[in-house]
């Protein structure tokens, strides 16, 4: 089935919501060790407490990107310093992810700077994602939106996952991004659906929204139908030059509650903790896996910020007792 947006939701003949704000709001609101305790029953059902899958992002076109997202560094409209770079060559990625694959990496993510690729574009892209393909991994790509047909000729070419964030719930949205509507990010979610391509599809957390935001996201997330098979949850890291690059930091509890609410509300997805690692204690990221997080971003870049080498994430795995999935 395709994943529904709230905007098309009334006029689609469905089941009312699983998960209603409130309801989710309900759950944030419970005394921290409950709701840990209730985060940590879910994941018991669904998963082996102490696996933890890995994935590494490349970023294979930076910079210049059309879109106004405030957190982003690669948007034409901010100046980050970052310089606008071509798409990297076959053999380049190929190399990445052999890498990426020999350090206990078992999906590799591609991300490019795009509003949606071009016809051109997906054709040097669907190249990589076979090579990857064959290289033994998951493949996993974000491109922006997608047009009608790339999604099917992703698919082809051994695509498992595309990536494609609702980022901030639809009351907050516009706060952050004007060059483009969260409905939009429905439609390429739907052809994503609709290709038999597994859906990616998280937010980010700490960019100065409320918690009743932060709820509503989940929200939207677990109402997917199905919900998303991975669902990565970032911490904004404020990029100097972007128009959140001065936002108030989150409480660290709160960004535990809300991996927490992911985990009760989409108890079979893979519940990733993703941007924003760097700046973590040990301590934040074992409540994090606690609270059911059991999957990460590998490697010392995500795109463009900084993540914690590869031997502090064994270091880590290895004090808590934790192992690759």
């Amino acid at each position: 089935m395709s994943a529904i947006s709230p905007e098309k939701a009334s006029n689609t003949t469905q089941t009312a919501p699983k998960w209603r704000t409130a309801e989710v709001e309900a759950l944030f609101a419970l005394p921290f060790n409950d709701l840990l305790y209730r985060a940590q029953e879910t994941h018991r059902k669904h998963f082996d407490a102490n696996a933890v899958q890995r994935s590494t992002l490349l970023s294979i076109k930076t910079g210049g990107c059309s879109e106004d997202c405030g957190y982003c560094s690669q948007s034409a409209h901010h100046d980050t310093g970052l310089e606008r770079e071509s798409l990297l060559p076959l053999e380049e990625v190929v190399a990445a992810a052999k890498a990426a694959r020999d350090s206990g990496a078992t999906r590799f993510c591609m991300g490019a700077a795009w509003r949606g690729p071009k016809k051109q574009d997906l054709e040097q892209v669907s190249k990589m994602v076979s090579a990857v393909k064959g290289l033994g991994l998951e493949t996993c790509v974000t491109l922006g939106m997608l047009q009608e047909g790339q999604a099917e000729q992703l698919k082809e070419a051994g695509l498992d996952y595309y990536n494609h964030n609702l980022d901030t719930a639809p009351e907050f949205y516009g706060q952050v991004i004007s060059t483009h509507s969260q409905a939009d990010r429905f439609d390429t979610l739907e052809k994503v659906r609709d290709a038999g391509i597994h859906v990616c599809c998280g937010g980010i957390v700490g960019m100065g929204e409320s918690r009743r935001a932060r709820a509503a996201l989940v929200a939207e997330l677990a109402n997917m139908s199905p919900p998303p098979e991975s669902v990565p949850i970032n911490h904004l890291v404020p990029i100097p030059g972007t128009p959140l690059e001065h936002v108030a930091d989150l409480d660290p509890f709160e960004f535990v509650r809300t991996i927490a609410c992911a985990r009760i509300t989409m108890p079979a997805s893979m519940v990733r903790l993703s941007a924003g690692r760097e700046q973590m204690s040990d301590e934040l990221q074992a409540l994090c896996f606690l609270a059911g997080a059991n999957s990460i971003f590998y490697g010392d870049k995500l795109l463009t910020a900084e993540n914690p080498e590869a031997g502090r994430d064994e270091v880590l795995f290895s004090r808590l007792g934790l192992k690759a999935m």
